[in-house]
């Protein structure tokens, strides 16, 4: 199932500017971009915003066509988009070409990483290995979306991650299926680079939320606004203490297109926005606040614990980003409330 997001609410508009708002923007115009992963949190948003700045052209790849119709039917009669049904896991037709390549396709939340591990390594790893295998053919640019989760564990309580950051590593569970597999993913990219001559460029998201995010999404963010939208009171399955870095799905994608138009080859550069540094009771805080109801805290079951992180504080420094002429737009509690009026 999936949330029926209301695309024509002018708030969203706005989130479709600001992402497009990037230093460089019209060198897309005429170019052909490839996005896996969809009709995902992420993939959707991307789509929204090159069709809306015109004159480019998408491909958009997912597993089912008729999900794809359901997050982005409006676009499958535009001669710019076209949609292609394969798994990640598979090669791409050999008569594919395009300018641009964002293999965003990922189980990126914890009930995934719980039930599904082997297919969580196996779509990060083959995915990305498809991805540029397909650039080193046409010459296209890879823009990898990777993770805080690349960094480990925080090794004391006041460490932030740059991109040089390496915390400890927690290898004892099949939890380790999706950072590891993105760890991998990046020194792939790399020896592409230093092999075959690729064009990639690395981002390192922290964890991303917004009004495009699918109905079966665990990740905490993600459940504290369908508390709101249901008219629930907030669920916190932990003591809440948790300090992390977020960032809202137009900044996110905003930073992306940044560095796939801006960014050097071999580099990786972290998204996130001071603003949205928060202890996760404060995050159920203001959703709460927004829904008039109150916190409760609730232990999750087997199965969801399998799927969490261990980490207590995950906080990145986006200096790097900034420094190269980026800016977010948005603080925690507007992007809360924007997903929410979006999604209501």
């Amino acid at each position: 199932m999936t949330f029926r997001i209301d695309k024509s609410k002018e708030l969203y508009k706005e989130d479709l500017r600001n992402a497009l708002d990037v230093k460089n923007i019209e060198r897309l115009k005429g170019k052909k971009v490839l996005i896996t992963g969809a009709t995902g949190l992420i993939g959707v948003c991307m789509i929204d915003a090159l069709m809306s700045l015109g004159g480019v052209s998408v491909v958009a790849v997912g597993r089912d066509k008729g999900r794809a119709k359901e997050r982005l039917g409006e676009y499958f009669d535009n001669r710019l988009f076209s949609f292609l049904e394969q798994d990640v896991t598979e090669p791409f037709p050999d008569d594919l070409t395009v300018d641009y390549v964002i293999p965003a396709a990922s189980n990126t939340h914890p009930l995934a990483y719980s039930k599904y591990p082997v297919e969580t390594m196996m779509v990060n790893l083959k995915g990305a290995e498809n991805a540029l295998k397909l650039s080193v053919r046409c010459g296209a640019v890879v823009l990898y979306p990777s993770t805080v989760e690349v960094y480990g564990n925080a090794v004391t309580s006041d460490d932030v991650f740059d991109e040089g950051y390496t915390g400890h590593l927690n290898l004892s569970t099949s939890r380790s299926s999706y950072p590891e597999s993105k760890r991998a993913s990046e020194a792939m990219c790399l020896s592409y680079i230093s092999e075959y001559g690729a064009k990639v460029r690395i981002v390192r998201l922290c964890r991303v939320f917004g009004p495009t995010m699918l109905e079966s999404d665990s990740k905490v963010a993600s459940q504290f606004v369908k508390n709101v939208l249901a008219g629930e009171n907030i669920v916190l399955k932990s003591e809440g203490n948790q300090y992390f870095s977020y960032v809202y799905v137009a900044d996110a994608v905003s930073a992306m297109l940044y560095v796939m138009l801006n960014g050097e080859d071999g580099e990786a550069y972290n998204i996130s926005s001071k603003d949205c540094d928060v202890h996760l009771k404060d995050l159920a805080g203001i959703c709460a606040e927004i829904n008039g109801g109150h916190v409760v805290f609730d232990l999750p079951s087997d199965v969801e614990r399998k799927g969490y992180s261990i980490a207590v504080n995950a906080i990145t420094d986006n200096s790097k980003l900034l420094s190269a002429g980026w800016k977010p737009k948005y603080n925690i509690e507007d992007a809360i409330r924007r997903t929410v009026e979006i999604l209501r």
